[in-house]
Parts: C-alpha cells; sequence; structure tokens
C-alpha cells in the first residue's frame, strides 16, 4: 500500500464514506417512514412523482424515496434492507458496478435503485442470466413494486407482440440480456412503428453483470434467415476428418520444436484451432478427387474449391475440437451448445459458419439449413446504448480495468454485512487424473461422515457425470445439477445445505439462488400458507414446527463446519473460481473451500504443467501424494491471468472491429426509423431522384466538358429504354443549340418530375406515398443484409493485410467505408428506378403490392450467439496460416449471372458491372 493511501485511503474507500453519509441520512428517517399508515406509505409514490415533474432531480429524493421502499419492504415482503445494501443501491444508481458477495441480498437490492428510477416514468430493465430469474425475480419483487404503485413486467422469449409490449411499458421490466438483444434488433426490422416493443434505452441494472458484458461479450446475437443449403456436402465431408490423423509436435523456424508423431492436423488448444499440415492438404485431397468432389489434379486451394476447404474446415473443427457432453449435448434429435462459463443448456442457438451443421452431420441428427445474417449486435454495443447502466455481481474486481475500459463502468467493493467465515485451503495438485479422483472421494465421505454438506463444482457435464458415475460407485447418495436438469437447477442448490447433502454441480449452475445451511424452509412454509384447506391456527403450527426443524438442522451444520466447497479443476478465469467458493460462507456462516488439481487439467497442462510436474519429480513425490504449496497456487494464477489477458484482447478486438459496422448501424437505424415515422416521403423521393439523374447525365455530359464530348444520343438511349423517358435531347437542343449543360439538366430533372407526378395523380398521394416508404424499407433491408455479408466476408481475411505492412483494423475500416457508400448508392438508384418504372394497372393490385413489399421475404428466421471468429488475432499475426485468406470459406448467395468484368451489369443501370454490381463481389 502507497503512502498516500495509507493517509487518505484508497478510491474504494473514499466513495464508501461518502455513501455512509447518505445511509446515515436515510436510516434518521425510519421512524418517521414506520409511523405512516399504509395508505400514506402508498401515498408517496405520486407525491415523488409530483416533486420530479416540477424539476427536482432524483438525487434530491434520493434519501426519502429509499426509506419508503425500505419501509415497504419491511412490511410487503418481511426483509428489511441492510446499510450494505442501500450502499449498493446508490451505486447502482450512480451507474457503477457493485461487487458484494454471494448471499449479500444483491436481488433486494436492486430494487431501491430500480424503484428511485421508475419514478421518472421512462422505464427501468433489470437485465438475468437467465428466464427462471426473471421470472422468480420479477413476482417476487413485483409484490413490493406493485404496493408501491409501480408496474412491472417480464419480458421472455415466449411472449406475443401485444404480451411484450405490455412488458416493455411497466415502470420495471425483468428480462434476458438475449431477449433486450434481440428485441432492440427485431424493432429495427419492423415495416410500422406500431410494430415496434421497445421503448428508450434509459437505465440498465444489469444482474450477474460479469457473465453477461464478459463472458457472453465475445458472441454476437445474430439473426438469420436461411441461405443456400448444403445438406449434401456436410454428410459427404463428414467421412474424411475419421481418416486423418493428429500429428505431435511442429518443427518451428527456429529450429526448436520437432514432430514427434507426424500427422495430418496440428491442434492448437490455446487457441481452439485446427490447421491441416502439408501432408494433411495432400491426403485430404486424395480422398476429395477419390470421392469425385474435387476434379484430377486440382488443389484445394483454387478460386473454385473454396467452399470445398470450408466444408473440411468446419467438418474437422467438429470432430477435433466439439466433444459431446461438453460443448454441446444432443437432445430430441437435436444438437444444443452448451454455455461453456454457466454450464446451461443454449436452446434456440446455433454455431455460424457451417460449425453447426458440421456437429449435426457428426452425431448423425437432422442437419439444419445454413443462414444468412439479417442483423446482428454485439451485447457490448447494446448495452452501451443504454443512457445509464450499472451492475452487480459478487464477483466484478478482477475484471474491473475491462469494464472501465471498455463500458466507463466503475467497480466497487462492498464490505459484507457481516464479515465472512469461510476457510480457503490451498490447492492440492496431484499427478493423475484418478489420484485426484481418489481424494475428491475421500474428502467427500470424511464431510459425508460427520454430516458436513458438500458442493462439488465441476467444469463441464462430461466431468459432473463422470464424477457421478465415481461416487455412486462408492455408495455415496448425491444431487447432479448440470445443463439436463435445468428446470431443478434452483430447487436443488436451494436445499444443498442440509446435513450430508453432496452436490455436483458444473461450476456456475446455480447462480441467484442462496444456499441456506439446514436447507431452504421458506418454499415449504409457503406451501401451507397457501393451502385454503388449514386454518391460520394450524398453517401457524406448521410453520413453527418447520422453522423449529430447520433451526435444529442449521445448528448441526454449522456445528460441523458450514457448507464445504471442492472444485475438481480450475476454470480459466479466477473470476468463475470465486463464484464457486462464494456459494459458501454467505452471511458470515462458517465454510470452507479447496480445489483438487490434476498435471491432465487443461489450463495445468497448457500453461503450467512441466513446471509443477518438475518440482514434484525433483521432490520425489511418492505415488498419489499431493503438492500443496502457495508458489503452486500463485504459478496458477499467473496461468489463469494469462488467459484473462487473452480473452480481453480477443473482446477488445472483437468490439474495434463491431465498432466499425456500429456506426454504419446506427445510421442505417436511424434512416429507417426516420421513414417509419415520417407522414409522406416524398420529399426524400425527390431528393433522391434529383440526385440519381443528375449523376446519370454527367456520366454523357462531364461538368465544364465542351460540346463535342457530349454523348447526347448515349444518354437520349438509356431514358428512353432504362427509365421510359421519352424526352429527345437531340431535338430540344437541335430546337434550341445554345442551351448550356446546366439548362439541359434541368430539363431531365423537370421530365422526370412530370413522369413522376403523373404516376401519382394516376392513384392518388395517399397510396403512392405507402408503396414508396414499403419500397424504400425493402431496399434499405435487402443491401443492409448484403452489406453484412460482405463486411464479414472482409473481416475474414483482413489480418493478412499485416504481411504487407498494413494495419488491418485500418484497411478494415478503410474498405468497410467504402462498402457503406456503395451500398448507400445502390439503395438510392434501386429505390428511383422501382418508382420511376413502377407499372400502374388499378388500385386492386397496388394495395396487392404494397401489401407484398410489406412482408420481409426472408423465411425461417434463427436467434442465435454466432460462434466468434477474430478478424485479427494474435496469433495469426505472427504465424503466417496455411490458409488462403478465409480458413471458413466464402459462401456469400450471389444472385447475379456470372458477368465478365467489362460487360454491361445486368442490373440495367448502363455501367459497366466492374462499376455497379460487380464492386460488392
Amino acid at each position: 500500500m502507497s503512502f498516500l493511501t495509507k493517509i487518505f485511503g484508497s478510491r474504494n474507500q473514499r466513495l464508501l464514506k461518502q455513501y455512509q453519509k447518505a445511509v446515515r441520512q436515510i436510516n434518521a428517517l425510519e421512524p418517521e417512514m414506520e409511523k405512516l399508515s399504509d395508505a400514506e406509505l402508498q401515498a408517496m409514490t405520486p407525491a415523488f412523482r409530483e416533486r420530479l415533474a416540477k424539476g427536482e432531480t432524483l438525487d434530491a429524493i434520493l434519501p426519502q424515496a429509499f426509506a419508503v421502499c425500505r419501509e415497504a419492504s419491511k412490511r410487503v415482503l418481511k426483509m428489511r434492507h441492510f446499510d450494505v445494501q442501500l450502499i449498493g443501491a446508490m451505486v447502482l444508481h450512480d451507474g457503477k458496478i457493485a461487487e458484494m458477495g454471494t448471499g449479500e441480498g444483491k436481488t433486494l437490492m436492486a430494487t431501491l435503485a430500480a424503484y428511485l428510477n421508475a419514478l421518472a416514468g421512462r422505464g427501468v430493465h433489470i437485465v438475468t442470466v437467465n428466464d427462471y430469474l426473471a421470472q422468480r425475480d420479477s413476482e417476487w419483487m413485483g409484490r413490493l413494486y406493485g404496493w408501491l404503485g409501480l408496474t412491472t413486467g417480464v419480458n421472455t422469449a415466449q411472449l406475443d407482440h401485444e404480451q411484450k409490449q405490455q412488458a416493455y411499458n411497466a415502470d420495471i421490466t425483468y428480462g434476458t440480456n438475449n431477449e433486450f438483444g434481440f428485441d432492440y434488433l427485431r424493432d429495427n426490422m419492423v415495416y410500422e412503428t406500431s410494430d415496434r416493443v421497445q421503448r428508450s434505452l434509459p437505465f440498465a441494472i444489469v444482474d450477474e453483470v460479469d457473465s453477461i458484458l464478459i463472458d457472453e461479450a465475445r458472441t454476437p446475437l445474430i439473426i438469420s434467415g436461411q441461405a443456400e443449403d448444403h445438406t449434401d456436402m456436410y454428410l459427404k465431408i463428414n467421412v474424411i476428418p475419421p481418416q486423418l490423423t493428429q500429428q505431435i509436435g511442429e518443427e518451428t523456424p527456429d529450429g526448436r520444436g520437432q514432430v514427434e508423431k507426424p500427422g495430418d492436423y496440428l491442434k492448437d488448444e490455446k487457441a481452439h484451432q485446427v490447421l491441416l499440415t502439408e501432408a494433411g492438404h495432400e491426403k485430404a485431397e486424395q480422398i476429395l478427387t477419390s470421392m469425385g468432389l474435387l476434379p484430377e489434379g486440382a488443389s484445394l486451394y483454387d478460386a473454385t474449391n473454396i467452399s470445398l476447404i470450408h466444408h473440411l474446415y468446419a467438418a474437422l473443427r467438429a470432430h477435433v475440437l466439439y466433444h459431446k457432453d461438453q460443448h454441446y449435448v444432443v437432445q430430441d434429435n437435436e444438437i444444443i451448445i452448451v454455455d461453456e462459463f454457466t454450464g446451461r443448456l443454449m436452446t434456440g442457438r446455433r454455431w455460424s459458419d457451417g460449425l453447426h451443421q458440421a456437429v449435426e452431420a457428426k452425431e448423425g441428427v437432422k442437419i439444419q439449413n445454413e443462414n444468412q445474417t439479417l442483423a446482428s449486435i454485439t451485447f457490448q454495443n447494446y448495452f452501451r446504448m443504454y443512457a445509464k447502466l450499472s451492475g452487480m455481481t459478487g464477483t466484478a474486481d478482477t475484471e474491473a480495468y475491462e469494464f472501465q475500459e471498455i463500458y466507463g463502468l466503475e467497480t466497487v467493493v462492498i464490505p459484507p454485512n457481516r464479515p465472512s467465515q469461510r476457510k480457503d485451503r490451498q490447492d492440492q495438485v496431484y499427478k493423475s487424473a484418478e489420484e485426484r479422483y481418489n481424494a475428491v472421494v475421500a474428502d467427500i465421505r470424511d464431510c459425508y461422515e460427520r454430516g458436513q454438506p458438500v458442493l462439488v463444482g465441476t467444469t463441464s457435464i462430461e466431468n459432473s457425470e463422470l464424477l457421478s458415475s465415481i461416487l455412486t460407485q462408492a455408495k455415496l447418495p448425491h444431487n447432479v445439477l448440470n445443463a439436463k436438469q435445468h428446470a431443478r437447477e434452483a430447487e436443488i442448490i436451494a436445499q444443498a445445505g442440509r446435513p450430508k447433502m453432496i452436490t455436483i454441480a458444473t461450476n456456475m449452475a446455480g447462480r441467484g439462488t442462496d444456499i441456506v445451511l439446514g436447507g431452504n424452509v421458506d418454499k415449504q412454509i409457503q406451501l401451507i400458507e397457501a393451502d385454503a384447506s388449514l386454518s391460520d391456527a394450524d398453517k401457524a403450527q406448521r410453520s413453527q414446527k418447520l422453522r423449529d426443524e430447520w433451526q435444529s438442522l442449521h445448528e448441526q451444520v454449522v456445528a460441523a463446519g458450514g457448507l464445504h466447497i471442492i472444485g475438481t479443476e480450475r476454470h480459466e478465469s479466477r473470476r468463475v473460481d470465486n463464484q464457486l467458493r462464494g456459494r459458501s460462507g454467505r452471511q458470515g456462516d462458517p465454510g470452507s473451500s479447496r480445489f483438487f488439481l490434476s498435471l491432465d487439467d487443461p489450463l495445468l497442462r497448457i500453461f503450467a504443467g512441466d513446471r509443477v510436474r518438475a518440482i514434484m519429480e525433483r521432490l520425489k513425490m511418492p505415488e498419489g501424494e499431493p503438492i500443496e504449496a502457495g508458489i503452486v497456487t500463485r504459478s496458477i494464477e499467473s496461468a489463469q491471468r494469462k488467459v484473462e489477458a487473452r480473452n480481453f484482447d480477443i473482446r477488445k478486438q472483437l468490439l474495434e472491429y463491431d465498432d466499425v459496422a456500429n456506426d454504419q448501424r446506427k445510421v442505417i437505424y436511424q434512416q429507417r426509423n426516420e421513414l417509419l415515422e415520417t407522414g409522406d416521403v416524398g420529399e426524400m423521393i425527390a431528393s433522391l431522384r434529383d440526385g440519381v439523374f443528375t449523376d446519370l447525365f454527367r456520366e454523357h455530359v462531364p461538368a465544364d466538358a465542351i460540346e463535342e464530348q457530349w454523348d447526347i444520343a448515349g444518354l437520349d438511349s438509356v431514358l428512353a429504354n432504362e427509365w421510359q423517358m421519352s424526352i429527345s435531347l437531340a431535338a430540344i437542343l437541335q430546337a434550341e443549340p445554345d442551351l448550356s449543360d446546366d439548362e439541359l439538366l434541368e430539363r431531365v430533372l423537370a421530365a422526370a418530375k412530370q413522369l413522376y407526378d403523373t404516376k401519382v395523380e394516376q392513384i392518388g398521394r395517399e397510396s403512392f406515398a405507402g408503396f414508396e416508404r414499403s419500397v424504400m424499407l425493402q431496399s434499405i433491408d435487402s443491401h443492409w443484409r448484403e452489406h453484412l455479408a460482405a463486411l464479414d466476408h472482409l473481416r475474414q481475411g483482413i489480418h493478412l493485410r499485416g504481411y504487407a505492412q498494413k494495419n488491418p483494423k485500418q484497411e478494415y475500416k478503410r474498405e468497410a467505408f467504402e462498402l457503406f457508400g456503395q451500398m448507400l448508392d445502390l439503395i438510392r438508384n434501386e429505390v428511383v428506378r422501382i418508382v420511376m418504372t413502377v407499372r400502374i394497372e388499378s388500385r386492386e393490385e397496388i394495395e396487392a403490392a404494397e401489401e407484398e413489399l410489406a412482408q420481409p421475404h426472408v423465411a425461417n428466421v434463427h436467434y442465435q450467439h454466432a460462434d466468434f471468429k477474430p478478424g485479427l488475432a494474435p496469433e495469426e499475426l505472427l504465424a503466417p496460416t496455411a490458409v488462403s485468406g478465409d480458413e471458413r470459406g466464402l459462401t456469400q448467395v450471389n444472385a447475379l449471372p456470372k458477368v465478365g468484368r467489362n460487360d454491361p451489369c445486368p442490373c440495367g443501370s448502363g455501367k459497366k458491372y466492374k462499376h455497379c454490381h460487380g464492386q460488392l463481389q
């Protein structure tokens, strides 16, 4: 600790001191609030709203609002906010992150900040990690908000359009991060303002903020529709990976590395990548040629075979890197992804770039079609759109730098209500996994015999099931909690504190549910109180009996040492380990924790295995004897820091690339919203029309050119053939030879306006305006989809520019900007062409056409978290890859026939193909 910190305290201590002053103010109001009747307390809400309407600030009414909410909670929920919860709520209100330990009451704390901010009437979003918690918290805390006169909504995927609008119009809306993000994207795909569901984004409280803004930030949200069908290709390619062998070791340019066992592909566990070796390429080419997929003598890297290499790598990744019951499970003939951080099933989400289809082929389930991106956004960019963002979690401090750097969120560590009594013991490292599991079983047996409950954390479903089978053999009764028991998750975790209870869980399972020593008795008491057949006296008697039973069980568990946590493996992130440890020792309860590791664990094997193995051999450790030392624990933590730093780089990388698309997304969505909200788009169309015809005119009659350079015949031909404008400029010039180019341009613009006005007069301004709006929205949407695909393909190969001493990020920005400009030109030309050349036949047909255009032509829309592929991963800069530019292949859907670069563009613009649609190819 520095000299100045000793004198002035750290930033965290200074903030806590400031909040402490406000806490004293709120506590001073408590006696006054206790004297108020229910009706008087409830009348405070409209009184606060009135004060805000007159111009008072939220900060000015904060002490009173918090005091009112605390008193209401005592009466409605029978829970009184602790002082530390008041501090936490002020941290949330100030747009910061509150770090509070597990069991400190974050759910209740959030009610104070939500109540205060909801008084402003603009809505508050409380974001949770799953539907169960959103539903539970909205019902539980909704009683408090309802009593105080506020409405509560819950936003889940199952709701229909009207229910969603209702949920968003409530004062406080609970929901999952995915649903909020998808609703934002869907709102920007609608064709009528009444179809939107979200209001503005004023204030969000993100529960488990580290899980949502950090763990899930590497994967963008994507809404996609069907693209081309390559089902047969996945099935054919699926037979190749089993015929290839893995190479162990590789030669490095400095001559240090060596090949221990030659093979066809290299597996890079650190980067989660797989690469074909030279021998592998040759073998794959032979197999593909024998299957008739590759012409004799052709190379995999010929431009025509780019799709083959894409499918081959997808199949190879599916077989080598993605394992059943670890990365995914097979349920109801479907592949369902398992979240690597929470161990939860992510139903409905799909990996992108053909990986999901490759896994489906590998497991022999029905292969679903590939998708084309219609809209996408990262959580980082979605949550940064909130006017005020705050979060709460038990573990944020290790990522404080990232929260500050990317979201501008400061982390405030709030002390526990009662000091923690949990004993965190040093890690024990064993030579093999078998020795480690024997030690885990011995520790569990010891706790079981003493009546101490145990929670065992694993990093994957596979490990939790392996451990479960070992405990079954050892005849130790236990519960398994992983993604396969999603619905029972909270129920199992709530009872994990009963004596002799053994619960196996994936590290983050059951987040948001407290483990009460002696078991959770509240559920049973609620059932008794809800039973209408019992009298009040019976209810009281039975409830008291349950409480007495619980008290004796509670004392028994406390005497045995509280909840014991066993970690069977270290996670990549220290934060997830802390989350597991934090399940024990809530509210000053006793507890203990210990991690049992083996040198075969991925983290140790990749980062610290050799060093620890060398120590064990030097100390001549006997078989089955663990090493337990501070130096080993520190070396493991330093390995975790390396992985955390690398993951931060990847997330920052993703954000820097997505920021480019984000700026463009804002422009497109803003234009769409203006279109939706404008009654008549006639002025916009007039401006677009003048722009298009001026450009067309200047192509044939350049500014400041002499008359001999004018191509009047060409211009007349284009206007007549492509725009149905029978204006003869040659005849006009013959009659008035003194006309300047500007005056001639005026005649063209006037003729275009006249043709347009004629169409409008035929069916009336109102009908034509609806048609124009539909055309513009349809055109924006279809070109935006193509633009997203173009950006995706640009990003996949951009890192190769590094070899030409160019900055890939700058190159990406420059080319993305050029593509965006071209897209806007294409939209403008297309809209004007349709409006000017539309053939009007009858009112009925116009209405039918308008109706058809108003429907987005996209079938089978999917919502997914895409598997992240960095544009410029650190590894790719250091080592040249064997893959030419795009490991996954370009699968852009090309609706145009094959055209020579200098041929006229088939779209009818009159330009050469390379200057028109060819630019996007």
